[in-house]
């Protein structure tokens, strides 16, 4: 067992600013010895997540009391007595959709939608059953998606963790495991952009600039970026977009129209807002097809034209994590990294501690952060 520092989500929907109602708090865990499939990770970074951010604030639900944070990267220090495949020390990146590789998606080969994994993430535990994570006088916390890595150790299904042997700093790399495999991924895996093609990424944070830049990196002659924030817009020019929008003009759909001879092939909504996605279907061309990995409050509702759907056959998709494939995709963005087609460096905006991570999150809800990292360990030097 070991005893560590992490960020414990107890009360969710309390009022911003975050830094004064303190949603996250700092608390000793024990994580419990690893079941023979499972590892102990030591955490170096962790991103600052707008999914973190809809469960901390009430728009999503989930069980309660739960230490967060699913975006990451670290070292490992221990292993399961049934996992051969990886040893202490390793360098692995976190991933948030294990799977177990014999229900019907993973049989489907769509393991990120793997039914078991959905299932124990759910309960607040991990693929192998049941939470490993426990408060004063034994009190049972909740994993999020399986990983909790806003702490200075996690506990962690063997399928969770991408081993890498890459020169990328590692606190760095957490940011593979959520924004580049879901912005990216909705882009090149989902989308298929192929090279020629015309794309509007509406939402601009660190999820959709990583949709910008894997747009790039496919070949599209038009690349259309779309966001509230002038900041973002500028950033998004900087990593390849060639035009770039204000979410709140009325006349956006027309002037993408005249823009792209009609509209957009592809529309990637990833701010995980209704106003976002319906912004996204209006500059569809004839054809066109509009791709989603944005995750909006539970409930929320988006409506179309069924007539204008199948008269112009376009077509709207979901994009889970970016329809990645991990174990493949983490080692093929890297090398992308190195080759200078994502250089998501750029999106990072600083290294955070824990005392910092409520204020970071205010700065995420106001759109002033792109990328911040907590270091639960501090950031050695370069």
């Amino acid at each position: 067992m070991i005893d560590c520092k992490g960020m414990v989500l107890r009360d969710a929907g309390l009022p911003a600013p975050y830094a004064d109602s303190q949603p996250l708090k700092l608390e000793t865990v024990t994580l419990l010895d690893p079941k023979p499939s499972d590892l102990v990770v030591k955490v170096i970074g962790a991103g600052l997540c707008h999914s973190d951010l809809s469960f901390m604030d009430g728009n999503r639900i989930a069980a309660l009391p739960m230490l967060m944070g699913h975006e990451g990267a670290g070292e490992v220090v221990e292993v399961g007595a049934g996992v051969d495949d990886v040893k202490v020390g390793d360098k692995v990146v976190f991933q948030f959709a294990p799977s177990c590789g014999r229900c019907e998606m993973c049989q489907s080969g769509r393991p990120q939608i793997c039914l078991a994994a959905v299932k124990a993430r759910g309960e607040g535990g991990l693929l192998s059953g049941g939470s490993r994570i426990r408060g004063a006088d034994g009190e049972k916390i909740a994993h999020f998606t399986g990983i909790s890595c806003f702490a200075e150790y996690a506990v962690v299904n063997r399928g969770s963790v991408v081993v890498i042997d890459d020169p990328i700093p590692l606190v760095d790399a957490a940011v593979f495991g959520c924004a580049v495999m879901t912005g990216t991924g909705a882009v090149l895996n989902t989308a298929r952009i192929q090279a020629g093609e015309s794309v509007a990424v509406f939402g601009l944070g660190g999820v959709g600039l990583c949709g910008v830049m894997g747009a790039k990196a496919s070949g599209a002659e038009i690349i259309i970026g779309v966001d509230l924030e002038e900041a973002k817009r500028e950033k998004a020019i900087e990593l390849g977009a060639t035009h770039t929008f204000d979410a709140r003009d009325p006349e956006l759909a027309s002037k993408v129209a005249d823009l792209t001879r009609g509209g957009v092939d592809v529309a990637v909504e990833l701010a995980g807002a209704i106003k976002a996605m319906e912004g996204a279907y209006s500059v569809l061309r004839r054809g066109g097809r509009l791709v989603t990995a944005g995750l909006t409050p539970s409930g929320a509702k988006f409506g179309f034209d069924h007539g204008d759907l199948v008269a112009n056959e376009k077509a709207v998709i979901g994009s889970y994590m970016g329809s990645s494939v991990p174990v493949r995709d983490i080692p093929r963005f890297l090398r992308m990294y190195h080759a200078g087609a994502l250089p998501v460096d750029k999106l990072i905006d600083g290294y955070l501690g824990f005392e910092e991570v409520n204020a970071g999150f205010d700065r995420l809800a106001q759109g002033k952060a792109l990328r911040q990292l907590l270091a639960p360990h501090g950031v050695s030097p370069a």
